[in-house]
């Protein structure tokens, strides 16, 4: 199993699922990806879709070196 890391805190929906899913293209049924996000609509909208995708969202916590509580990351499985 690998594990992925994708920083998409400075972009904006729809580009934050297309990053997303792209990564998610490039992994390993199994491999783990942590995804980096920011504002209202990809909080929302990228761990909807990693789920409509058939895939298992693991994770979604506020990121542990944001103190202003704004950067998320969501841990996700590619199934």
């Amino acid at each position: 199993m690998k594990q992925y890391d994708l920083d998409i805190t400075a972009d904006r929906c729809p580009l934050t699922f297309v990053k997303t899913k792209l990564l998610i293209e490039r992994m390993a049924p199994g491999d783990v990806a942590r995804v980096r996000l920011k504002g209202a609509e990809p909080l929302e909208n990228v761990p909807r879709s990693v789920r409509e995708h058939g895939h298992e969202v693991l994770s979604l916590a506020t990121a542990d070196d944001d103190p202003a509580g704004e950067v998320h990351v969501l841990v996700l499985r590619k199934c």
